[in-house]
């Protein structure tokens, strides 16, 4: 072998291990980035769930709300219709 051939390979062995060495850390990297992208799904699915339970008990207390406010104007309604009737009740009646 000439001083040239093995320089030569020398080029080509560090290349390939090169090479060799950069696919081994992208297929690395491509786990990890899948393992990230897994965590990712859950933890959105987790905020998703909780927005969506927060949504939920919003929506049943703005009804309670509702519910409770047609409560109170009955009972005020009645309140008024009660007065009223007292009012006529006790009225001194004239002559």
């Amino acid at each position: 072998m000439t001083k040239n051939n093995l320089m030569e390979e020398n080029k080509e062995g560090k290349s390939n291990s090169f090479f060799e060495d950069f696919g081994k850390k992208m297929d690395q990297f491509f786990v990890e980035l899948k393992d990230a992208s897994k965590r990712m799904d859950v933890d959105m699915q987790k905020k998703y769930d909780e927005l969506k339970g927060s949504a939920e008990r919003f929506r049943k207390e703005a009804a309670n709300k509702e519910r409770w406010k047609e409560v109170e104007d009955g009972l005020k309604k009645a309140g008024e219709e009660l007065e009223k009737t007292v009012k006529a009740a006790f009225k001194k009646r004239q002559p």
